[in-house]
């Protein structure tokens, strides 16, 4: 019976026999060093993941902590909160109001899109508001004002009409819908209508414009060779459009003056004017563009009340907006303090009594917004972020 000894040699009662080329021996030192090898490359790569994973921490914190952070932050006293925010049910018109304003804080909310919704069913049915007014432009709203009446389409066309990427959303379609079927069995002269008070597309405006001229018997030749498809005429500058533009302007308004009662004739003089305005904001924002916003609230000014005009025209004494905070709110101006927004102007023109402006908010909120490239992402935001 042999044993092991400690110079490695099988120790026999016969005698020392040598052993360092033993197969079975070989192969398990072999396996070991193997397992050795192995066992520090798995040691590497745990190393290796756990470095990738506290990267990813600190990625991630670096991110979070832009957007708001880890936290909810502080959180707001109750009752400072509830002198601002309140429910939709608790808003309470004064009787003297005659703009009610809605403004939201993003374009890109669905919550803020339901809202239009939700406050201008209780205009309708607690304050008699027949008007609907969008931050659009006037033509594009007309062709959803058409389909609420019972024109062709569908809610979905009605809202890309607007013109914008911001209101191609199922909350719009819901608000159209909703107008369209109330419209559907409401009395003679109870009817909603919805209208837009922007200036910054041209299509609808200029082919509403042809066919109220040519309902009035006016000349449209020279008008519609202004125009090449969807797009202007490359064949005049805008000078020479402009020139074309006021002098039909003239025109209309002096027929209008006469009549002081055709609302095509009327209507006419506005599309003009919508025109005008896009073309003179398109030139401005060319020249000098901190002065091309305060040029385009002022505008939208200048048409919100000839809106409110045509209600008033039918009994109506107040009607509601709705657009972004910053052109909604009562006292605002651009920086600089010089151009006073949209709401500041119509409160000037109708008194600080008649303009009641509701402003909204968020603490958190994910919204749809256009990149640079023009591609539309989702992001997270916080109210505190700068």
């Amino acid at each position: 019976m042999g044993t092991c000894g400690k110079n490695g040699k099988n120790r026999t009662a016969e005698g020392v026999v040598e052993i360092s080329k033993n197969p079975t021996d070989t192969t398990r030192r072999n396996k070991m060093k193997d397992m050795g090898i192995k066992k520090k490359k798995h040691v590497a790569i745990r190393r290796i993941v756990i470095l990738c994973i506290l990267a990813v921490l600190v990625l991630t914190g670096t991110v979070f902590s832009h957007f708001g952070g880890f936290g909810t932050g502080e959180s707001a006293d109750p009752k400072e909160f509830a002198a601002y925010a309140g429910q939709i049910s608790e808003i309470a018109i004064p009787d003297n109001t005659r703009i009610i304003a809605l403004g939201e804080a993003t374009h890109g909310n669905r919550e803020f899109q339901q809202l239009k919704l939700d406050v201008f069913q209780i205009m309708v049915e607690q304050y008699g508001v027949r008007a609907f007014a969008l931050e659009g432009d006037y033509g594009g709203c007309e062709a959803v004002n058409r389909y609420i009446h019972g024109g062709d389409g569908t809610a979905k066309e009605a809202a890309a009409a607007i013109g914008f990427a911001i209101y191609r959303t199922d909350e719009m379609e819901d608000l159209i819908s909703w107008m369209r079927s109330y419209n559907e069995t409401a009395a003679e002269g109870d009817d909603i209508r919805f209208y837009g008070f922007d200036m910054q597309q041209t299509e609808y405006n200029y082919q509403f414009l042809l066919e109220e001229l040519k309902s009035l018997g006016h000349d449209t030749a020279e008008l519609e060779i202004l125009r090449d498809g969807e797009e202007w005429s490359a064949l005049y500058n805008r000078e020479e459009r402009v020139s074309f533009l006021t002098k039909l302007n003239q025109e209309l308004s002096e027929r209008n003056l006469a009549s002081d009662t055709d609302q095509a004739m009327d209507t006419a003089v506005h599309l003009t004017d919508i025109l005008l305005q896009n073309q003179a904001m398109e030139k401005a924002y060319e020249e000098n563009f901190a002065d091309a916003n305060g040029i385009r609230d002022q505008y939208m000014a200048d048409n919100t009340m000839w809106i409110l005009a045509q209600e008033e025209k039918r009994g109506n004494d107040r009607i509601f907006i709705t657009g972004h905070n910053g052109h909604m709110e009562q006292s605002g101006t651009y920086v600089g303090g010089e151009n006073k927004v949209m709401g500041n102007l119509l409160t000037d023109r109708i008194g600080r009594n008649a303009y009641f402006a509701i402003g909204t908010d968020f603490y958190k909120t994910t919204c749809n917004f256009p990149t640079s490239s023009g591609k539309r992402v989702n992001r997270t935001f916080y109210s505190r972020d700068p």
